[in-house]
């Protein structure tokens, strides 16, 4: 499969739909008075699993072959993909092999376990999760998916952002966390295919800020790692990399005291609760508001996967 194409991600959606939620968009008349623009949030964690991830697992497992199927499925995710992935296994009927760094949320490891998936520890650095998962590959036969660096996923993460476009047609910009890029990569080229006029900007935490010096330096460089936005810290793919590249105008940074400012506005305000990974994109209005300014903005919010007690520790630091 190559770089997906309007008619790829038209496709993907048609057939996971009966697989995922289409999930609300919400507004809030106090968040446009306190950041200035007129924002609407495309809802991801009240999807399947509590994020996104559930789309891209889903598409790119039922678009497996019969035989690649039987083998089972492996990935390394610090949660969320690991959670769809073995969902959709598990729908289908099949084993699933999940590596995991071994700082992962306890409550996306339950989620995985849930849905029966076997979990490998690792170290959390992205060498150890992919040499784990060489392993585990290499002793159970199973077909890897990768977590964003695959174009079936990739196609499915899309379906956001299009359902989001269908709804708020018009849209002046629209923003999406990005750690490996999967989802940002999707929401571009949903934009660039349904809604041209929008433009597609980045949020990503400064301390795992690859994506900003990658645009900056033309090539892939590593993550830091060291943030609170577990969800964030790997790094570009090099089919992710390209199509960030291509249609991203702007990624924009912030600390882990502006996203844990904009998790709590979100809890507060609208009465949902999200991740660290998932507040990034609003912390990126909020400290830049005047490139939002009297704009229409559409933001993801990627996930709600978080451990409360971790959660409350986070606002009262």
């Amino acid at each position: 499969m190559t770089i997906p194409d309007k008619q790829d991600i038209e496709q993907a959606h048609h057939r996971i739909r009966s697989y995922i939620h289409r999930t609300p968009v919400l507004t809030s008349s106090g968040m446009d008075v306190l950041s200035g623009c007129e924002l609407f949030f495309k809802c991801e964690n009240f999807q399947k699993i509590g994020a996104f991830k559930a789309r891209g697992a889903m598409n790119a497992v039922l678009s497996l072959s019969p035989e690649d199927l039987s083998k089972g499925v492996a990935t390394h995710s610090s949660g969320n993909h690991a959670q769809a992935l073995a969902r959709a296994a598990k729908i289908m009927g099949v084993r699933s092999y999940i590596v995991m760094p071994d700082n992962a949320p306890e409550i996306k490891k339950r989620g995985v376990q849930a849905y029966d998936g076997e979990i490998y520890s690792c170290e959390a650095t992205l060498a150890s999760r992919e040499a784990t998962l060489a392993q585990v590959v290499e002793k159970t036969g199973a077909t890897e998916i990768h977590p964003f660096n695959n174009y079936a996923v990739i196609a499915g993460q899309a379906t956001a952002a299009k359902e989001l476009f269908e709804e708020v047609p018009n849209l002046d910009i629209i923003l999406a966390p990005v750690g490996g890029g999967g989802l940002l990569s999707g929401t571009a080229l949903a934009a660039a295919y349904f809604s041209p006029q929008t433009e597609v900007l980045a949020a990503e935490p400064a301390g795992a800020d690859d994506t900003f010096r990658s645009m900056q330096s033309g090539r892939i460089e590593t993550s830091q790692a060291a943030t609170i936005a577990d969800g964030l810290l790997t790094s570009l793919g090099d089919k992710t990399f390209p199509i960030i590249q291509q249609y991203v105008r702007e990624v924009i940074t912030v600390s882990d005291a502006e996203i844990i400012a904009a998790m709590r506005l979100i809890w507060e305000r609208m009465k949902i609760i999200v991740e660290p990974s998932c507040a990034v994109p609003l912390a990126a209005v909020m400290k830049a508001k005047e490139k939002f300014y009297g704009r229409k903005v559409g933001i993801i919010l990627s996930g709600g996967n978080v451990d409360l007690e971790r959660a409350l520790k986070l606002f009262s630091a």
